[in-house]
Protein backbone atom coordinates (compact mmCIF):
# COMPACT_ATOMS: atom_id res chain seq x y z
CA UNK A 1 0.00 0.00 0.00
CA UNK A 2 1.31 3.52 -1.00
CA UNK A 3 2.01 6.01 1.92
CA UNK A 4 -0.68 9.04 1.72
CA UNK A 5 -1.09 11.95 2.82
CA UNK A 6 -3.50 13.92 5.25
CA UNK A 7 -4.92 14.95 1.89
CA UNK A 8 -4.74 11.46 0.71
CA UNK A 9 -2.15 12.32 -2.31
CA UNK A 10 0.01 9.40 -2.81
CA UNK A 11 3.44 10.89 -1.84
CA UNK A 12 4.51 8.90 -4.98
CA UNK A 13 2.90 11.18 -7.30
CA UNK A 14 6.00 12.81 -7.34
CA UNK A 15 8.47 9.93 -8.12
CA UNK A 16 11.62 12.96 -8.38
CA UNK A 17 11.26 13.29 -4.54
CA UNK A 18 13.70 10.65 -3.36
CA UNK A 19 16.00 10.93 -6.31
CA UNK A 20 15.79 14.43 -5.10
CA UNK A 21 16.74 13.58 -2.06
CA UNK A 22 19.55 11.75 -2.88
CA UNK A 23 20.81 14.11 -5.27
CA UNK A 24 20.70 17.23 -2.67
CA UNK A 25 22.78 14.89 0.23
CA UNK A 26 24.92 12.49 -1.56
CA UNK A 27 25.45 8.81 -1.62
CA UNK A 28 25.06 7.06 1.79
CA UNK A 29 22.86 9.50 3.55
CA UNK A 30 19.38 8.56 2.74
CA UNK A 31 17.89 5.48 4.46
CA UNK A 32 14.59 4.04 4.14
CA UNK A 33 12.86 0.32 4.77
CA UNK A 34 14.44 -2.21 7.64
CA UNK A 35 17.62 0.90 7.88
CA UNK A 36 15.12 3.45 9.11
CA UNK A 37 13.22 1.40 11.72
CA UNK A 38 15.23 2.95 14.74
CA UNK A 39 14.46 6.45 13.62
CA UNK A 40 10.77 5.10 14.16
CA UNK A 41 9.72 4.43 17.44
CA UNK A 42 10.44 6.97 20.57
CA UNK A 43 11.87 6.20 23.70
CA UNK A 44 9.18 4.97 25.40
CA UNK A 45 8.18 3.13 22.62
CA UNK A 46 4.44 5.27 23.27
CA UNK A 47 4.65 5.64 19.44
CA UNK A 48 5.87 3.86 16.01
CA UNK A 49 5.51 5.89 13.28
CA UNK A 50 6.49 5.43 9.26
CA UNK A 51 8.26 7.42 7.08
CA UNK A 52 8.97 8.11 3.65
CA UNK A 53 13.36 8.31 4.18
CA UNK A 54 16.05 9.31 6.85
CA UNK A 55 17.83 11.80 5.86
CA UNK A 56 21.28 12.27 7.29
CA UNK A 57 22.80 16.05 6.44
CA UNK A 58 26.34 16.37 7.80
CA UNK A 59 26.51 19.96 7.49
CA UNK A 60 24.37 23.15 8.50
CA UNK A 61 24.02 24.15 4.85
CA UNK A 62 22.85 20.61 3.96
CA UNK A 63 19.75 20.94 6.75
CA UNK A 64 19.05 24.32 5.39
CA UNK A 65 19.10 23.28 1.44
CA UNK A 66 17.04 20.51 2.70
CA UNK A 67 13.99 22.08 4.23
CA UNK A 68 14.12 24.78 1.04
CA UNK A 69 13.67 21.31 -1.08
CA UNK A 70 10.55 19.75 1.73
CA UNK A 71 8.78 23.43 1.62
CA UNK A 72 9.03 23.26 -1.75
CA UNK A 73 7.21 19.90 -2.24
CA UNK A 74 5.12 20.31 1.26
CA UNK A 75 6.95 17.41 3.24
CA UNK A 76 6.57 17.53 6.68
CA UNK A 77 10.05 17.04 8.33
CA UNK A 78 10.87 15.71 11.92
CA UNK A 79 14.22 16.18 13.06
CA UNK A 80 16.03 14.15 15.54
CA UNK A 81 19.11 14.16 17.99
CA UNK A 82 19.36 11.18 20.31
CA UNK A 83 16.11 10.07 20.44
CA UNK A 84 16.01 10.52 24.10
CA UNK A 85 12.48 12.01 25.03
CA UNK A 86 9.51 11.40 26.85
CA UNK A 87 6.86 12.93 24.39
CA UNK A 88 7.27 11.81 21.38
CA UNK A 89 8.60 14.58 20.03
CA UNK A 90 11.05 13.46 17.36
CA UNK A 91 8.86 10.54 16.13
CA UNK A 92 7.60 10.53 12.51
CA UNK A 93 3.31 10.16 12.31
CA UNK A 94 2.11 7.04 11.08
CA UNK A 95 0.91 8.60 7.01
CA UNK A 96 4.63 7.64 5.53
CA UNK A 97 4.95 10.96 4.38
CA UNK A 98 7.27 12.86 6.36
CA UNK A 99 11.07 13.02 6.22
CA UNK A 100 13.50 12.18 9.31
CA UNK A 101 15.92 14.15 9.88
CA UNK A 102 18.36 12.57 11.68
CA UNK A 103 21.14 15.53 13.48
CA UNK A 104 23.75 12.66 14.52
CA UNK A 105 26.51 13.96 11.76
CA UNK A 106 26.52 17.53 12.97
CA UNK A 107 29.03 16.54 15.82
CA UNK A 108 31.99 18.69 15.64
CA UNK A 109 32.96 20.96 18.41
CA UNK A 110 33.79 23.89 16.51
CA UNK A 111 35.34 26.45 18.97
CA UNK A 112 36.16 25.94 22.47
CA UNK A 113 36.55 29.71 23.99
CA UNK A 114 38.06 29.29 27.65
CA UNK A 115 39.07 32.93 28.21
CA UNK A 116 35.14 34.08 26.37
CA UNK A 117 34.12 30.73 28.47
CA UNK A 118 31.77 29.98 25.94
CA UNK A 119 31.78 26.84 23.52
CA UNK A 120 30.33 26.19 19.68
CA UNK A 121 28.96 23.06 19.30
CA UNK A 122 27.14 21.23 16.56
CA UNK A 123 23.40 19.58 17.34
CA UNK A 124 24.56 16.24 16.56
CA UNK A 125 27.17 16.34 19.66
CA UNK A 126 26.70 14.33 22.44
CA UNK A 127 26.60 16.36 25.58
CA UNK A 128 28.62 14.66 27.64
CA UNK A 129 31.03 14.72 24.76
CA UNK A 130 30.01 18.67 25.44
CA UNK A 131 30.92 18.13 28.70
CA UNK A 132 34.38 16.83 28.27
CA UNK A 133 35.20 19.50 25.79
CA UNK A 134 34.66 21.88 28.76
CA UNK A 135 36.77 20.17 31.04
CA UNK A 136 39.79 19.87 28.92
CA UNK A 137 39.73 23.36 28.64
CA UNK A 138 39.61 23.69 32.31
CA UNK A 139 35.90 24.65 32.10
CA UNK A 140 32.44 23.10 33.36
CA UNK A 141 28.94 23.02 31.28
CA UNK A 142 26.56 22.29 33.89
CA UNK A 143 23.66 20.81 32.13
CA UNK A 144 23.71 16.99 33.53
CA UNK A 145 21.30 14.57 32.75
CA UNK A 146 20.76 10.68 32.88
CA UNK A 147 21.01 10.17 29.40
CA UNK A 148 24.17 12.75 28.61
CA UNK A 149 26.39 9.67 27.24
CA UNK A 150 23.27 9.71 24.60
CA UNK A 151 21.31 12.98 24.09
CA UNK A 152 22.10 15.48 21.48
CA UNK A 153 22.92 18.93 22.17
CA UNK A 154 19.98 19.81 19.53
CA UNK A 155 17.58 17.93 21.50
CA UNK A 156 18.34 19.47 24.82
CA UNK A 157 17.50 23.03 22.94
CA UNK A 158 14.56 22.06 21.56
CA UNK A 159 13.18 20.66 24.61
CA UNK A 160 14.92 23.55 27.11
CA UNK A 161 16.43 20.47 29.29
CA UNK A 162 16.73 20.94 32.63
CA UNK A 163 18.16 18.28 35.10
CA UNK A 164 20.38 18.20 38.05
CA UNK A 165 21.82 21.47 38.50
CA UNK A 166 19.01 23.62 37.90
CA UNK A 167 18.70 25.00 40.98
CA UNK A 168 22.14 27.15 40.47
CA UNK A 169 22.83 27.19 36.32
CA UNK A 170 19.02 27.41 35.10
CA UNK A 171 17.43 26.02 32.27
CA UNK A 172 19.14 25.31 28.87
CA UNK A 173 17.59 28.61 28.08
CA UNK A 174 20.05 30.30 30.36
CA UNK A 175 23.01 28.34 29.18
CA UNK A 176 22.65 30.10 25.28
CA UNK A 177 24.43 32.79 24.37
CA UNK A 178 23.70 32.02 20.20
CA UNK A 179 21.90 29.84 17.86
CA UNK A 180 22.57 28.78 14.45
CA UNK A 181 18.84 27.30 13.02
CA UNK A 182 17.95 26.47 9.63
CA UNK A 183 14.32 28.00 8.63
CA UNK A 184 11.38 26.44 6.70
CA UNK A 185 12.28 28.40 3.27
CA UNK A 186 15.43 27.37 3.31
CA UNK A 187 17.58 30.08 4.89
CA UNK A 188 20.58 29.62 7.47
CA UNK A 189 19.91 32.26 10.14
CA UNK A 190 23.57 32.52 11.52
CA UNK A 191 23.81 34.16 15.13
CA UNK A 192 26.05 32.44 17.24
CA UNK A 193 28.11 35.49 18.30
CA UNK A 194 29.29 34.52 22.10
CA UNK A 195 27.91 38.15 23.57
CA UNK A 196 26.40 38.08 26.98
CA UNK A 197 24.82 41.55 26.27
CA UNK A 198 22.68 42.75 23.18
CA UNK A 199 19.92 44.85 22.63
CA UNK A 200 19.46 44.76 19.13
CA UNK A 201 15.69 43.94 18.93
CA UNK A 202 13.95 41.40 19.39
CA UNK A 203 15.99 38.20 20.67
CA UNK A 204 14.94 36.12 18.25
CA UNK A 205 16.95 33.10 19.08
CA UNK A 206 14.54 32.54 22.69
CA UNK A 207 12.18 31.51 19.78
CA UNK A 208 13.39 28.13 18.77
CA UNK A 209 14.57 27.01 22.48
CA UNK A 210 11.78 24.89 23.65
CA UNK A 211 9.89 24.90 20.04
CA UNK A 212 10.78 21.38 19.79
CA UNK A 213 11.75 21.64 15.98
CA UNK A 214 8.66 23.43 15.20
CA UNK A 215 9.73 26.71 14.21
CA UNK A 216 13.15 26.05 12.45
CA UNK A 217 15.49 23.25 12.92
CA UNK A 218 18.50 23.97 15.35
CA UNK A 219 22.12 22.95 13.60
CA UNK A 220 24.63 24.68 16.16
CA UNK A 221 24.38 26.99 19.75
CA UNK A 222 27.33 29.17 21.42
CA UNK A 223 27.12 28.01 25.19
CA UNK A 224 27.74 29.13 28.31
CA UNK A 225 30.97 27.98 30.55
CA UNK A 226 31.85 28.59 33.90
CA UNK A 227 35.20 27.58 35.89
CA UNK A 228 35.68 24.11 36.69
CA UNK A 229 34.58 22.41 39.28
CA UNK A 230 37.40 21.40 42.01
CA UNK A 231 35.38 20.55 45.10
CA UNK A 232 31.91 18.97 45.62
CA UNK A 233 30.23 17.71 49.38
CA UNK A 234 27.59 15.63 48.41
CA UNK A 235 25.14 13.87 50.97
CA UNK A 236 22.15 11.32 50.98
CA UNK A 237 19.52 12.73 54.60
CA UNK A 238 16.72 11.10 55.82
CA UNK A 239 13.50 13.58 56.38
CA UNK A 240 10.06 12.92 57.71
CA UNK A 241 8.53 14.63 54.86
CA UNK A 242 8.45 17.26 52.15
CA UNK A 243 8.18 20.28 54.04
CA UNK A 244 11.38 19.57 56.01
CA UNK A 245 13.30 19.32 52.72
CA UNK A 246 11.97 22.59 51.47
CA UNK A 247 13.27 24.15 54.67
CA UNK A 248 16.74 22.04 54.89
CA UNK A 249 16.88 23.98 51.12
CA UNK A 250 16.40 27.17 52.47
CA UNK A 251 19.11 26.42 55.28
CA UNK A 252 21.71 24.96 52.85
CA UNK A 253 21.51 27.87 50.39
CA UNK A 254 21.83 30.27 53.25
CA UNK A 255 24.67 28.16 54.98
CA UNK A 256 26.75 27.50 51.62
CA UNK A 257 26.67 31.21 50.21
CA UNK A 258 24.37 29.39 47.55
CA UNK A 259 27.12 26.96 46.59
CA UNK A 260 23.97 24.22 46.68
CA UNK A 261 23.95 22.38 43.05
CA UNK A 262 21.52 19.76 43.32
CA UNK A 263 18.70 19.25 45.52
CA UNK A 264 16.66 16.04 45.02
CA UNK A 265 13.68 14.63 46.80
CA UNK A 266 13.35 10.89 47.11
CA UNK A 267 10.78 8.63 48.40
CA UNK A 268 11.08 5.84 50.20
CA UNK A 269 9.70 3.63 47.58
CA UNK A 270 12.53 4.42 45.09
CA UNK A 271 14.70 3.61 47.24
CA UNK A 272 12.87 0.07 47.56
CA UNK A 273 12.83 0.21 43.64
CA UNK A 274 16.48 0.60 42.71
CA UNK A 275 17.77 -1.63 45.30
CA UNK A 276 15.38 -4.86 44.39
CA UNK A 277 16.06 -3.83 40.36
CA UNK A 278 19.30 -2.18 39.81
CA UNK A 279 22.81 -3.92 40.33
CA UNK A 280 24.81 -1.86 42.31
CA UNK A 281 22.94 0.25 43.82
CA UNK A 282 22.54 -0.11 47.67
CA UNK A 283 20.43 2.19 50.86
CA UNK A 284 22.78 4.74 52.07
CA UNK A 285 21.35 4.75 55.35
CA UNK A 286 20.84 1.86 58.32
CA UNK A 287 17.39 2.37 58.63
CA UNK A 288 14.20 3.11 56.33
CA UNK A 289 12.90 6.35 56.45
CA UNK A 290 9.74 7.89 54.52
CA UNK A 291 11.89 10.34 52.45
CA UNK A 292 15.09 11.73 51.95
CA UNK A 293 17.02 14.46 49.85
CA UNK A 294 19.78 13.75 47.50
CA UNK A 295 22.09 17.37 47.71
CA UNK A 296 25.53 18.73 46.67
CA UNK A 297 27.52 21.29 47.23
CA UNK A 298 30.39 22.33 44.70
CA UNK A 299 33.00 24.71 44.23
CA UNK A 300 35.64 25.98 41.51
CA UNK A 301 38.38 26.67 44.61
CA UNK A 302 39.82 23.03 45.55
CA UNK A 303 40.49 24.50 49.02
CA UNK A 304 36.82 25.66 49.64
CA UNK A 305 35.74 23.97 53.08
CA UNK A 306 32.26 22.57 51.60
CA UNK A 307 32.64 19.20 53.57
CA UNK A 308 32.69 21.07 56.91
CA UNK A 309 30.02 23.39 55.71
CA UNK A 310 27.55 20.27 54.70
CA UNK A 311 27.92 18.50 57.72
CA UNK A 312 28.11 21.99 60.20
CA UNK A 313 24.41 22.58 58.47
CA UNK A 314 22.86 18.99 58.39
CA UNK A 315 24.28 18.39 62.15
CA UNK A 316 22.50 21.78 63.17
CA UNK A 317 19.33 19.91 61.68
CA UNK A 318 19.63 16.89 63.07
CA UNK A 319 19.78 18.57 66.32
CA UNK A 320 16.48 20.17 65.21
CA UNK A 321 14.81 17.11 64.21
CA UNK A 322 14.76 18.81 60.70
CA UNK A 323 16.72 15.51 59.46
CA UNK A 324 16.40 12.36 60.44
CA UNK A 325 19.85 10.82 59.24
CA UNK A 326 22.10 11.37 57.01
CA UNK A 327 25.04 9.84 55.12
CA UNK A 328 28.53 11.86 53.66
CA UNK A 329 30.00 10.89 50.43
CA UNK A 330 33.86 10.25 52.23
CA UNK A 331 34.86 9.01 48.31
CA UNK A 332 33.77 9.95 44.60
CA UNK A 333 33.20 6.24 44.35
CA UNK A 334 30.26 6.70 47.29
CA UNK A 335 29.40 10.10 45.40
CA UNK A 336 28.48 8.48 42.66
CA UNK A 337 26.52 5.46 44.23
CA UNK A 338 24.37 8.23 45.71
CA UNK A 339 23.89 9.28 42.11
CA UNK A 340 23.02 6.42 40.84
CA UNK A 341 20.73 5.57 42.94
CA UNK A 342 19.11 8.97 41.90
CA UNK A 343 19.18 8.58 38.18
CA UNK A 344 18.58 4.77 38.03
CA UNK A 345 14.80 5.38 39.64
CA UNK A 346 13.06 5.91 35.48
CA UNK A 347 14.76 2.39 34.94
CA UNK A 348 13.62 0.65 38.14
CA UNK A 349 10.00 1.49 37.28
CA UNK A 350 10.08 0.65 33.91
CA UNK A 351 11.59 -3.10 35.40
CA UNK A 352 8.79 -2.84 38.09
CA UNK A 353 5.90 -2.63 35.88
CA UNK A 354 3.71 -0.29 34.22
CA UNK A 355 4.06 2.95 35.38
CA UNK A 356 1.80 6.44 34.45
CA UNK A 357 4.46 9.45 34.72
CA UNK A 358 3.68 13.25 34.85
CA UNK A 359 6.23 16.09 34.46
CA UNK A 360 5.16 18.85 36.71
CA UNK A 361 6.23 21.80 38.40
CA UNK A 362 4.90 23.98 41.07
CA UNK A 363 6.67 26.74 43.41
CA UNK A 364 8.84 25.36 45.70
CA UNK A 365 6.84 26.32 49.01
CA UNK A 366 4.02 24.80 47.37
CA UNK A 367 5.68 21.15 46.69
CA UNK A 368 4.68 19.67 50.26
CA UNK A 369 0.96 20.44 50.25
CA UNK A 370 0.57 19.31 46.26
CA UNK A 371 2.24 16.01 47.51
CA UNK A 372 -0.39 15.28 50.24
CA UNK A 373 -3.36 16.78 47.94
CA UNK A 374 -2.46 14.49 44.55
CA UNK A 375 -1.42 11.90 47.05
CA UNK A 376 -4.36 11.23 48.98
CA UNK A 377 -6.65 11.23 45.24
CA UNK A 378 -4.36 8.34 44.66
CA UNK A 379 -4.92 6.43 47.07
CA UNK A 380 -8.43 7.09 47.08
CA UNK A 381 -9.13 6.98 43.30
CA UNK A 382 -6.21 4.09 42.38
CA UNK A 383 -6.27 1.55 44.56
CA UNK A 384 -4.01 -0.73 41.84
CA UNK A 385 -1.56 2.20 41.57
CA UNK A 386 1.41 2.69 43.81
CA UNK A 387 3.04 6.58 43.77
CA UNK A 388 6.69 7.30 43.22
CA UNK A 389 7.27 11.21 43.67
CA UNK A 390 10.90 12.48 43.22
CA UNK A 391 12.70 14.84 41.30
CA UNK A 392 14.22 18.14 41.58
CA UNK A 393 12.61 19.42 44.52
CA UNK A 394 15.33 22.39 44.37
CA UNK A 395 14.37 24.10 40.98
CA UNK A 396 10.11 22.54 42.15
CA UNK A 397 10.10 20.17 39.44
CA UNK A 398 8.46 16.91 40.30
CA UNK A 399 8.11 13.41 38.34
CA UNK A 400 4.72 12.57 40.01
CA UNK A 401 4.89 9.13 38.92
CA UNK A 402 2.45 5.81 39.42
CA UNK A 403 3.30 2.29 39.14
CA UNK A 404 1.24 -0.45 38.93
CA UNK A 405 1.07 -2.47 42.39
CA UNK A 406 2.42 -5.83 42.78
CA UNK A 407 -0.77 -8.13 41.12
CA UNK A 408 -2.38 -5.62 39.14
CA UNK A 409 -3.25 -6.07 36.36
CA UNK A 410 -1.76 -4.08 33.43
CA UNK A 411 -4.03 -2.86 31.40
CA UNK A 412 -6.90 -1.96 33.20
CA UNK A 413 -3.98 -0.17 35.72
CA UNK A 414 -2.96 1.61 32.03
CA UNK A 415 -6.85 2.25 31.12
CA UNK A 416 -6.79 4.81 33.94
CA UNK A 417 -4.23 7.20 32.21
CA UNK A 418 -6.61 9.59 31.38
CA UNK A 419 -8.36 9.66 34.71
CA UNK A 420 -5.88 10.20 36.61
CA UNK A 421 -3.95 12.66 34.09
CA UNK A 422 -7.05 14.87 34.61
CA UNK A 423 -6.81 15.11 38.65
CA UNK A 424 -3.01 15.71 38.23
CA UNK A 425 -3.02 18.26 35.59
CA UNK A 426 -6.20 20.40 37.48
CA UNK A 427 -4.61 20.01 40.86
CA UNK A 428 -1.32 21.33 38.99
CA UNK A 429 -3.22 24.45 37.56
CA UNK A 430 -4.75 25.10 40.89
CA UNK A 431 -1.31 25.24 42.18
CA UNK A 432 -0.26 27.92 39.53
CA UNK A 433 2.16 25.14 38.43
CA UNK A 434 3.04 23.81 35.03
CA UNK A 435 2.12 20.39 33.20
CA UNK A 436 4.97 20.01 31.41
CA UNK A 437 8.43 21.51 33.80
CA UNK A 438 11.29 19.90 31.58
CA UNK A 439 10.26 17.47 28.79
CA UNK A 440 8.27 19.80 26.66
CA UNK A 441 5.27 18.75 24.76
CA UNK A 442 5.85 16.63 21.75
CA UNK A 443 2.83 14.87 20.38
CA UNK A 444 2.01 13.30 23.77
CA UNK A 445 0.81 16.55 25.85
CA UNK A 446 -0.66 18.87 22.44
CA UNK A 447 -4.20 18.24 24.29
CA UNK A 448 -2.98 19.03 27.97
CA UNK A 449 -1.38 23.00 26.31
CA UNK A 450 -4.85 23.52 24.51
CA UNK A 451 -6.37 22.62 27.93
CA UNK A 452 -3.86 24.64 30.13
CA UNK A 453 -2.99 27.58 28.26
CA UNK A 454 -4.18 31.37 28.00
CA UNK A 455 -6.06 31.56 24.65
CA UNK A 456 -4.11 34.50 24.05
CA UNK A 457 -0.87 33.06 24.58
CA UNK A 458 -1.68 29.91 22.46
CA UNK A 459 -3.22 32.62 19.55
CA UNK A 460 0.74 33.70 19.60
CA UNK A 461 2.22 30.38 19.29
CA UNK A 462 0.19 29.73 16.43
CA UNK A 463 0.96 33.27 15.08
CA UNK A 464 4.35 32.18 15.07
CA UNK A 465 4.33 28.65 13.53
CA UNK A 466 2.09 30.28 10.97
CA UNK A 467 4.99 33.15 10.23
CA UNK A 468 7.72 30.58 10.72
CA UNK A 469 6.86 28.28 8.73
CA UNK A 470 3.58 29.02 6.90
CA UNK A 471 3.25 25.55 5.34
CA UNK A 472 3.59 23.71 8.42
CA UNK A 473 6.68 21.35 7.31
CA UNK A 474 8.25 21.60 10.36
CA UNK A 475 7.74 18.41 13.11
CA UNK A 476 3.78 18.53 12.37
CA UNK A 477 1.38 17.64 15.24
CA UNK A 478 4.19 17.91 17.68
CA UNK A 479 3.31 21.19 20.20
CA UNK A 480 0.68 22.49 18.66
CA UNK A 481 -1.64 20.84 16.39
CA UNK A 482 -1.53 21.83 12.27
CA UNK A 483 -3.82 23.80 10.46
CA UNK A 484 -6.39 22.52 8.46
CA UNK A 485 -4.51 24.01 5.55
CA UNK A 486 -1.16 22.61 6.98
CA UNK A 487 0.76 20.50 3.87
CA UNK A 488 -2.87 20.55 2.22
CA UNK A 489 -1.60 21.01 -1.17
CA UNK A 490 1.40 19.24 -2.26
CA UNK A 491 2.77 21.17 -5.85
CA UNK A 492 1.98 19.38 -9.17
CA UNK A 493 5.19 18.85 -11.55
Amino acid sequence: MRPTGSDSTPVSADPGILAGLAELLGPGRLLSGSAAEPFLVDHRQLYHGRCLAVVQPRAAEEVARLLGFCNEHRLGVVPQGGNTGYCGGATPDESGTQIVVSLARLNRIRQVDPLNYSLIAEAGCILADVQRAADQAERFFPLSLGSEGSCQIGGNLSTNAGGVNVLRYGMMRELVLGLEVALADGRLLTSLASLRKDNTGYDVKSLFLGAEGTLGIITAASLKLFPRIRSSATAFAAIAEPRAAVQLLALLREASGDRISSFELVPRIAIELTTRHIPGVRDPLDAPHPWYVLCELTSSRAADPLDPMLTECLGGALQDGLVLDAALARSERERATFWKLRETIPEAQRLDGASLKHDISVPIVAIPEFIERAGAWVRDNVPDGRLVAYGHLGDGNLHFNLNQAPGAARASFLARSETVKRAIHDLVRDFAGSISAEHGIGRLKVGELERYTQPAELDLMRALKRTLDPNGILNPGKVLRPDADSIRERPTE
